[in-house]
């Protein structure tokens, strides 16, 4: 891509419940490892520093019903602040997650500079709230709080509800039932976003997919769209070190194809990484293989 990439690490796991045995989650490796495999050169990047967040802890929080609540408030805020200035300059920020609660970030970023998209490419909806999750993690409810859907702590970043407009987010790639989302995914009251789940992009190819998502941001009223994309939409034979496994997904090329289009769009403003655990890839082979896939993505968008 012609603008100036600049990756802004947010070493986040303040979102996902303990794994296994009790561990802290292991994703606010992420940045340190993609920069291992030379990250920044290998996209042509510029080096935006690190948003160290604060630490862990795997009590939920009484009062909203989700772990680390007001440590993510916090730094959603903290993200924002070093978001906005990039966005406001005409770089494209390139922000190393974490968890996907790192989304609320950049979008109140936006949300302060005005009207703005998001394309949602994941493995899951992440439409939960505290009364459906069953981990009580921000990462299962991070489109829910964007479009404002949750407890106000979270939802109501700052006054500016929602961070994005329902009808302004395009969903695309997540499979499986939308079961255990409770009425955020019943067809009577589900959110008028542009659905488009791992059939449909496999239906319509994922060039055709990338360009119903443009047409959605281009034809609004809109000042550009983020990009969030979660390593667990991939499918799980080349991307089993996330949290949430689930079988299928879209494959490297049919990724590839839906990212380069959106990245060629001018209106596309930054991106986030999120969930590739390091501690599920020991020898490095998959961090690799997903680094190798960005450089090619990045340099097909020019």
């Amino acid at each position: 891509m012609h603008r100036r990439i600049v990756v802004l690490d947010a070493p986040s796991n303040l979102g996902l419940q303990p794994p296994a045995g009790g561990k802290e989650p292991g994703t606010r490796r992420l940045p340190d490892r993609l920069r291992a495999h030379r990250l920044l050169k290998r996209v042509g990047a510029a080096d935006g520093g690190r948003i160290p967040a604060p630490p862990y802890d795997p009590t939920v929080d009484p009062v909203t019903g989700v772990r680390n609540a007001q440590a993510i408030a916090a730094y959603s805020q903290q993200l924002a602040a070093a978001v906005q200035p990039l966005v406001s300059s005409g770089a494209f920020p390139l922000v190393l997650g974490g968890d996907c609660s790192i989304l609320l970030g950049p979008m109140l970023a936006l949300r302060r500079q005005g009207r703005y998209g998001l394309c949602f490419i994941d493995g899951h909806l992440d439409l939960l709230t505290p009364e459906t999750s069953a981990s009580k993690g921000a990462a299962g409810m991070d489109l829910a709080l964007a479009i404002g859907h949750g407890p106000d702590l979270l939802a109501n970043l700052e006054g500016l509800w929602p961070l994005v407009q329902e009808s302004d987010v395009v969903a695309l790639g997540f499979r499986g039932g939308t079961e255990g989302y409770g009425a955020l995914a019943a067809l009577a009251t589900r959110p008028p976003l542009l659905w488009l789940p791992l059939s449909e992009v496999r239906n319509q190819g994922p060039v055709a997919s990338a360009e119903a998502a443009l047409a959605l941001f281009e034809g609004g009223q809109l000042q550009g769209f983020w990009i969030h994309l979660d390593a667990d939409v991939l499918d799980d034979s080349v991307m089993p070190a996330v949290d949430s496994r689930q079988p299928d997904g879209l494959s490297y090329e049919e990724l590839g194809a839906v990212l380069r289009r959106l990245l060629q769009s001018a209106l596309s403003v930054g991106m986030e990484i999120t969930i590739l655990d390091p501690d599920l890839d020991p020898d490095g082979l998959i961090v690799e293989s997903f680094v190798g896939f960005l450089e090619a993505a990045f340099s097909g968008s020019d």
